[in-house]
């Protein structure tokens, strides 16, 4: 709470300036403003952070009984609650299943027809047919939500985690997730399909060979890694693991590769095969 641009132009207070309610300074009436007076009791700093400090140990797991990272359980008292609305009403107000669609793959194919450029491609095939999708992008969620992460080992692993749970969110939502990143380790990517009901979770390889990622290299991070200046960095001094039993390989042709749209029908045929294009 603040006040901004007082009659008399005082300067911006907020809980967080002074010791002080807003009362002490805010002017008791005004021709040109009106204002609602605080006559709280003067503003106590610590039963403010309190709140705040504690929210941020649950989110680290510092807080007792705290999950943390590495999807631990929640303790016992933390108990799950159902919603009247469930997923197949959700599924039919959209009309389509929802789902994950993991495209995985090595770094560097973010030129056409990459990772990242199929997705977006898929979500706009998907918009056009009248279809909710949504994409989670590798470098757009460490942006945000998984901006505290490092590219460790420890820390990959915890942004797979994070992803795979909130696309999960969304599929059980109704929506169609795109989920967008390297995700190198079979492991972290076996156990976001996990998390999933069986047939929700949708592995795409962009079967892109190394060569060919590092001769386009767009970030110029290959060159950086082949220079010792970046460390496990995949597909040089870090392993790719490829899927094993994915639901659909998109890969070069006679050295060439499809267009991000012909790649994007492809999953769309994919999707509409399999019924979930449809409540």
């Amino acid at each position: 709470m603040a006040v901004i641009g007082t009659a008399s132009r005082r300067r911006f207070y907020s809980f967080l300036d002074s010791e002080l309610g807003l009362s002490d300074f805010l002017p008791s009436s005004s021709s040109s403003v009106k204002f609602v007076r605080w006559n709280a009791v003067r503003f106590d700093r610590s039963r403010f952070l309190a709140p705040i400090k504690a929210a941020k140990e649950v989110v680290s797991g510092k807080a007792d009984g705290a999950g943390g990272k590495k999807g631990k359980p929640p303790p016992a008292n933390i108990v799950w609650h159902e919603c009247s609305v469930d997923k197949l009403e959700r599924q039919q107000l959209l009309q389509q299943k929802g789902c994950v669609i993991w495209i995985t793959g090595l770094s560097g194919s973010e030129v056409q027809p990459g990772k990242s450029t199929l997705a977006c491609a898929l979500s706009r095939a998907l918009h056009s047919r009248g279809k909710l999708a949504y994409v989670l992008d590798g470098d757009n969620v460490r942006h945000g939500l998984n901006r505290d992460l490092s590219f460790g080992t420890e820390d990959r692993a915890e942004n797979i985690r994070r992803i795979g749970e909130v696309a999960n969110l969304f599929s059980d939502s109704g929506v169609i997730c795109i989920a967008s990143l390297i995700s190198p380790y079979r492991k972290d990517r076996d156990a976001c399909r996990a998390m999933l009901a069986e047939g929700i979770f949708i592995e795409v390889f962009m079967d892109i060979p190394l060569k060919v990622c590092e001769a386009r290299d767009p970030k110029g991070l290959y060159k950086l890694a082949r220079a010792g200046k970046i460390r496990g960095f995949t597909g040089i001094d870090d392993p790719y693991e490829p899927p094993l039993n994915c639901e659909v390989v998109l890969q070069q042709s006679g050295g060439n590769c499809a267009s991000p749209s012909d790649m994007a029908e492809t999953l769309i045929s994919y999707l509409e095969d399999k019924g979930y294009l449809k409540a």
